[in-house]
């Protein structure tokens, strides 16, 4: 995500960008392809907007992200662009752009991307980076001083499970389901520093908290932490970054449009000397756990109360909460909509178990579906509307 904001301008629970990190994938097989400089040369060639794309771990993957945006219709059109871009460099390789957080379809070893950093990861995490081809979602929203930033981080944990529960979108590893609506978040889970932040009292407690894991050796430097939501280490953001990739535009919309209600509403508590508790850590890893296995197709944690419930209650409360937040920034209306077309048809894990019950075929027909639905040119940033509102109430 670029910056250039106006000098002085206010930002703390306004701008809003997005990162999209895809799969390069054979046209013909769906198998990831190495193709990452090729592509990204060509599409950095043919842009000159705010976007800008970034090569990721492995040589098959590619990042679309934003600049600096104020609201979902300027955001949306920047996602669009992004993807179109990165569908039109793929397509001149015989390519085509899988939004999926993890392969869908084996194929040979793909090497690390090139660069220093790159490469001090993968001999860092050794085995651990083995395929680790993990695409993800992250949002970032501006909170600019890092002590309100940091207590942010702390009001949004309870939280960060039912947006995984929304986002899930890699079931299917090697051509098989593996019962699994997020496999993404369960490779993450290897690695230190994963999951819900530690409660930070301040900046300078936060901060202790990431070098103390870069002295321990776990993590390379202050960007590798794997927490699904921290402060940016090169932005005045916080960066939300628990949602696996999707395929429609309005699904990362709907992502965002909760993120920032999340942060307007942590900062609203803040301002009337409301802080956050702590989050019991495995009770914290059991919400994460669950959501990461069921998606919206199961139970899940209330990280807060300790106990069990079920994604309707989590999505209800969640809505209810931001309620306030999305009415300030007048998404209430898209949000409803978005909440009730993943209620009818399900979050892409649900999609690919369906593709994935006729076998490598139609998989293959899956990814390739996916095009029309990335495409900027044909994919709407409007969610479809059928069947009964999820209402964010005050």
């Amino acid at each position: 995500m670029t910056t250039s904001t106006a000098a002085g301008e206010p930002t703390d629970g306004v701008t809003i960008g997005v990162e999209e990190e895809f799969l390069l994938v054979d046209a013909d097989t769906a198998a990831p392809a190495a193709l990452a400089p090729a592509v990204l040369a060509s599409a950095r060639q043919s842009d000159l907007s705010t976007t800008r794309f970034h090569s990721e771990l492995f040589a098959s993957q590619v990042e679309a992200s934003t600049g600096v945006c104020r609201d979902l219709a300027e955001l949306g059109a920047q996602i669009r662009h992004g993807r179109e871009v990165l569908t039109a460099a793929a397509a001149e390789r015989g390519l085509r752009l899988a939004a999926t957080g993890v392969p869908i379809v084996d194929g040979p070893p793909v090497p690390v991307s090139e660069g220093e950093r790159f490469a001090a990861i993968s001999t860092r995490f050794s085995a651990l980076m083995a395929d680790y081809q993990a695409s993800g979602c992250h949002v970032h929203i501006g909170v600019a001083d890092p002590d309100t930033a940091t207590a942010v981080l702390n009001h949004l944990s309870p939280w960060l499970p039912t947006l995984l529960a929304l986002s899930t979108n890699s079931p299917v590893r090697g051509g098989r389901d593996r019962g699994q609506a997020s496999l993404r978040i369960a490779d993450q889970t290897r690695f230190p520093g994963f999951g819900l932040p530690p409660w930070a009292a301040s900046a300078a407690d936060y901060d202790r908290h990431v070098d103390r894991l870069i002295d321990c050796g776990v993590l390379v430097d202050e960007r590798m932490s794997f927490w699904l939501v921290r402060r940016s280490a090169h932005l005045p953001t916080v960066e939300l970054r628990v949602a696996d990739t999707m395929v429609r535009p309005w699904e990362t919309l709907l992502q965002a449009a909760l993120s920032r209600a999340l942060v307007r509403t942590a900062l609203t508590e803040l301002a009337l000397g409301h802080e956050a508790g702590p989050v019991d850590p495995q009770v914290g890893a059991a919400a994460v756990w669950t959501a990461a296995r069921f998606g919206l197709d199961g139970p899940a944690v209330d990280p807060v109360r300790a106990r069990p419930t079920t994604i309707t209650d989590r999505v209800t409360e969640l809505t209810r909460w931001v309620g306030p937040a999305l009415a300030q920034t007048s998404d209430t209306d898209f949000v409803r909509a978005a909440l009730t077309a993943l209620a009818d048809h399900g979050t892409g894990a649900r999609r690919q178990r369906e593709a994935a019950r006729h076998g490598i075929a139609g998989l293959r027909s899956a990814v390739t579906a996916q095009v029309d639905a990335i495409d900027a040119r044909t994919a709407p940033c409007d969610p479809p509307t059928s069947g009964p509102l999820a209402t964010p109430t005050k």
